[in-house]
């Protein structure tokens, strides 16, 4: 090649490479444009008590009340029982009555989604709880269709039965292939009635070495369903385990598992219950902790990627007023409706992700997470240490402009360079105007 030839050839492949720089830089923008922010691909949402004790709530549950806190969170869903016992009245009358009043209520003004449990056994009905009968089965699908019509047009989420699994340890009918026969029967109706509305199978209880949850898996039933949703505790775990860090390497191995079942990684999973009680009592832990697990969770999720749907927090409100009662002391809120520390850790950490695009997880240092989040107008970081007993410190390392850095719900104790600032399990929230991202070092301090 002569040597006019080859300036002819670099001058081409110049040409072309800043075309193609030109165009990824037309494309990348429109990309992040079009992209749909985090509360519009996820859902955040409490679990309520509405469709459970009839027409008063002896766990203290008013619609009005309810809703008025949801928005105060700015969740975007709910979760609740839809009793085939309070829906299918003697004669068999299908519909909406003074029992679940309160339910209806709140599906119809809340203005969230209602994640719906269809289910349990009827007292009316034999052979009903599970049901093990063509006349059982036949009579629970009658419900089901009829209920999912009945809420059809506030864009609902069905979930089949609450925590079969756990049944099945000491009750003989509760079955994989009970529960397998019951959605393959449920599924078409619920669709027929309500075509946009997921049918979500599973609402998984503790299940150890995932038996229960590999024997579903083996059976086509995920095919037909929309989802498989999975609850997540580990308040009763020694303290160390305790965390947000346990129950989303949990989620994480559940998804893993589907995944690989279903040959699909983004097959849709729903984490319906998760949470952290608060009772003076050997399990649980103390409000200020739960308050962070559930802000880790939140600000986590931004970056589990489209398998993640959504995240329900268990409960709202407290169900009881007995300090030592475990089942009485999950709320968000105490029993009285006054709120807890989760109330404003929920609040900040979803304001603080709703809008991001796109978002990653990294660990700067072992025992600390540091999640990254970008909405197009500026960057977000969170960071927190993984474990209550661990405790670190992190400063700037020069100065930043357009930089502010606080905990949630608290006041950081200081931004200018070269001050250190303690780190928690309380998530500390930093936010960058533009793209640009503050160059941080962080230490152990205990």
């Amino acid at each position: 090649m002569t040597e006019q030839k080859r300036k002819r050839a670099t001058r081409r492949f110049r040409t072309l490479i800043c075309g193609l720089c030109a165009t990824a830089g037309l494309v990348y923008p429109a990309n992040a444009q079009n992209a749909q922010p985090l509360d519009q691909r996820f859902l955040l949402g409490v679990g309520t008590h509405q469709g459970l004790g009839g027409v008063t709530s002896a766990r203290g549950y008013v619609p009005a009340t309810a809703i008025k806190q949801m928005k105060e969170l700015g969740v975007t869903s709910f979760r609740d029982d839809f009793p085939w016992s309070d829906f299918e009245l003697p004669g068999k009358r299908l519909g909406f009555n003074a029992l679940n009043g309160r339910l209806e209520t709140q599906i119809r003004t809340s203005g969230g989604i209602p994640l719906l449990i269809l289910g349990a056994g009827h007292h009316l009905v034999p052979n009903s709880d599970p049901p093990t009968t063509d006349e059982a089965r036949q009579r629970f699908v009658a419900y089901a269709a009829t209920a999912a019509q009945a809420v059809a047009m506030r864009q609902p989420i069905f979930e089949l039965w609450n925590e079969y699994n756990l049944r099945a340890r000491a009750e003989s009918q509760f079955t994989v292939e009970n529960y397998v026969t019951l959605a393959r029967l449920v599924q078409p109706a619920v669709k027929q009635a309500a075509p946009s509305a997921p049918f979500v199978i599973g609402a998984l209880g503790d299940d150890p070495g995932w038996k229960f949850t590999d024997a579903l898996l083996k059976t086509d039933v995920a095919r037909i369903a929309d989802g498989m949703s999975i609850h997540i505790y580990n308040h009763c775990l020694p303290p160390v385990g305790r965390t947000a860090t346990e129950a989303i390497e949990r989620l994480e191995n559940f998804h893993q598992r589907v995944a690989q079942a279903t040959g699909n990684p983004n097959y849709p999973i729903y984490l319906t219950e998760t949470g952290w009680p608060t009772p003076s009592a050997k399990c649980g832990v103390n409000e200020q902790l739960s308050a962070d697990n559930m802000a880790q969770m939140i600000l986590w999720a931004s970056t589990a990627g489209p398998w993640l749907k959504g995240i329900w927090l268990y409960e709202l409100k407290d169900s009881g007023t007995k300090p030592g009662d475990l089942e009485d002391n999950f709320g968000i809120y105490h029993f009285d409706n006054s709120p807890k520390p989760a109330v404003c850790s929920i609040r900040e950490s979803w304001a603080f992700v709703r809008n991001s695009l796109k978002a990653t997880r990294t660990t700067p240092l072992p025992g600390v997470v540091q999640i990254r989040s970008e909405s197009g107008l500026d960057t977000k970081l969170a960071l927190w240490s993984e474990n209550p007993s661990k405790r670190f410190e992190v400063r700037l390392k020069s100065a930043e402009a357009n930089v502010e850095i606080g905990y949630v719900c608290q006041q950081a104790a200081s931004s200018a360079p070269g001050a250190w600032t303690a780190l928690s399990t309380t998530p500390l929230l930093v936010s960058v105007k533009g793209s640009a991202v503050p160059d941080f070092e962080i230490r152990p301090s205990n």
